[in-house]
């Protein structure tokens, strides 16, 4: 594991992963998404007894967007997809990663679907109150298991424009922008309540 840990660190370093204007737009959405979250988590309260089952929702989802828009500057799945190719060379199946890396993906997609469901089933009775924010946290998900997955013609399709506007950038923000919006939605619901 120290081969590991010292290969994959020979070609990582801790520093900002995306310095350009974009790369700051997408932390502070990732940000605005995260203070919503926590600001709709912090008012919950009450004499609703499906409060606390709510509150917990918008606090995991104010931590996550909080965690995205570090590892968004940190870079964190960069080491992690080295710590997995060094670990490939070394162990002599790096030749074979491309099955590895679609068994990944049926995984990863597999494990959502089964997330989704115990979800939904957690969510019961407030389903109403944070749907809007489940499709953002699914496309946020998707975009960072796709770009942890690192398929060479994945990487280099995301790093292709449409009229000039990255398709990483289309393809990363409507996430954090659907939580933020429901955040949003649902304080202003609460506080008309």
């Amino acid at each position: 594991m120290s081969t590991t840990l010292t290969c994959a660190f020979a070609q990582w370093s801790p520093g900002l992963g995306d310095n350009a204007l974009m790369g700051w737009v997408t932390v502070g959405v990732y940000l605005v998404a995260a203070l919503a979250s926590g600001l709709v988590a912090r008012r919950l309260s009450g004499p609703d007894p499906l409060a606390p089952r709510e509150r917990r929702f918008w606090a995991i989802t104010a931590v996550v967007m909080l965690c995205l828009a570090i590892n968004k500057q940190l870079d964190l799945q960069t080491l992690l997809t080295l710590l997995a190719r060094c670990q490939a060379q070394l162990s002599g199946w790096y030749d074979a990663r491309r099955g590895v890396q679609v068994a990944f993906i049926y995984l990863v997609a597999g494990g959502g679907a089964f997330a989704l469901g115990l979800m939904a089933l957690a969510l019961r009775g407030i389903l109403g109150r944070v749907w809007p924010a489940l499709p953002g946290l699914g496309l946020v998900c998707v975009f960072v298991v796709i770009r942890a997955a690192s398929f060479h013609h994945v990487d280099m399709f995301l790093s292709g424009t449409v009229s000039r506007i990255k398709l990483n950038w289309l393809l990363e923000l409507p996430g954090p922008v659907l939580v933020a919006l429901a955040a949003f939605r649902r304080r202003i619901a609460r506080a008309g309540a």
